[in-house]
């Protein structure tokens, strides 16, 4: 328990962290599953189903204010409020549900509020488990932290499928808001240390935007953080589309499969990110993280080659299953480095810049969602994994000196 897998939960906070994480996971996978498969059958346009995923990731541009918050007013207020926002959008949606009165219209709209807040999510919880955990269990701890997206992509979307088939819209709202009500409840028994800030001045304290250009000056000015940031960029940009916001198109029109189906699809993805998830528990510690963020990444890239012509469902889930595995260990490694590297006064910041990368995703979508109705999926995957693959193995030459050091 004490240096294993498990060592991690010897700190209290993280006992409450890792459940509220998990409920807010489950919450986030059966709200995409659900709401993906509602506006796609009521309007039968890919392109508004891209949208609906592009609008989740609306509020980018703001996280790096939202990792300045984090810093100032520390990192659990911060993560408390988001998921009090996010219970309370989804009560709306369950009420309107109820009401018969939701329309793809109202749906966009809520989602694109919520989106404001929702792509800073990760990149606070990240920070919240750095400062509350022991350096010589960081790595064992963001990979625990990772099974809780890994797992609810598997259990989330298979349940939000099953719900939504067997109950309809309302009921299986019901669900969402509960478990964002209680990952919201858990967040408040999560404690962390007090940052203590010095500054000049009238308040004593920086002003924000002082604090947003010191955080940005301090990732310009460090490579090894410089380089994982653009890894950061690429994969939401020509990765995280193709199964994060496709999902849905690739199950009903090249598949002909149902709701069961684009379930199946998104759980072998999350199963293979669960097993990468465990991998880096078990020996995270002895893994040289630049490396393996590097292999893994361009190994993604062919895994979903290898998806991009699968012949059917069967494929599909083999090969999202490998490109699942390579994504969790890439993932985890980027988080690792930066918060491994970070000054603990600028992880907030750091984090937040970070979350500027996912601002890739939503114009990766939109372009991914006017290609598919021209050239195809296949061709629009084929497309984005190859320039993907080009493209990290540039990054790799461009900082080899802090990638493949000996202590990397």
């Amino acid at each position: 328990m004490r240096h294993g897998a498990l060592a991690p939960f010897r700190v209290r906070s993280f006992r409450f962290q890792w459940p509220a994480d998990l409920l807010a996971s489950w919450a986030f996978e059966m709200e995409n599953l659900i709401l993906g498969w509602y506006i796609l059958v009521e309007t039968g346009s890919v392109l508004l189903l891209t949208v609906f995923a592009a609008l989740q990731y609306l509020g980018t541009m703001i996280a790096p204010l939202i990792g300045v918050a984090g810093d100032r007013v520390g990192h659990r207020n911060v993560l408390f409020a988001m998921r009090v926002v996010f219970t309370l959008s989804a009560a709306i949606l369950m009420t309107l549900a109820f009401a018969h009165a939701i329309t793809p219209l109202y749906v966009l709209i809520i989602v694109g509020l919520n989106g404001l807040l929702r792509p800073s999510d990760q990149g606070v919880r990240t920070a919240l488990v750095a400062h509350t955990m022991p350096t010589e269990h960081l790595i064992g701890a963001l990979a625990v932290a990772r099974t809780t997206v890994d797992s609810a992509r598997i259990a989330g979307a298979l349940a939000g499928a099953g719900l939504f088939v067997a109950l309809g819209l309302g009921p299986a709202y019901v669900f969402v808001t509960c478990f964002y009500l209680g990952g919201a409840l858990l967040t408040l028994g999560v404690t962390g240390p007090r940052i203590v800030r010095e500054g000049t001045g009238a308040s004593g304290m920086p002003s924000p935007w002082q604090d947003l250009k010191e955080g940005v000056a301090y990732v310009l000015a460090t490579p090894g953080v410089h380089a994982t940031m653009w890894i950061a960029l690429l994969v939401n940009a020509t990765a995280f589309p193709l199964t994060n916001g496709l999902l849905p198109y690739v199950a009903k029109n090249i598949y002909g499969a149902d709701e069961t189906g684009l379930g199946y699809l998104v759980a072998s993805f999350a199963a293979g990110a669960l097993v990468g998830s465990i991998a880096l528990m078990l020996a995270g510690a002895r893994m040289r993280l630049a490396r393996m963020m590097i292999v893994s990444s361009a190994a993604w890239y062919v895994a979903l080659l290898v998806f991009a012509h699968a012949g059917g469902l069967s494929g599909g889930t083999t090969s999202l299953l490998l490109a699942g595995f390579m994504q969790s260990l890439c993932m985890v490694s980027l988080s690792a480095i930066l918060m491994h590297t970070a000054d603990p006064r600028f992880r907030g910041r750091v984090m937040g810049v970070r979350m500027l990368g996912i601002y890739g995703l939503p114009l990766g979508l939109l372009c991914a969602g006017a290609l598919v109705g021209r050239i195809g999926f296949a061709t629009t995957a084929t497309l984005y994994a190859v320039t993907g693959l080009v493209l990290t193995i540039l990054i790799a030459i461009r900082w080899r000196g802090q990638i493949w050091a000996t202590r990397n």
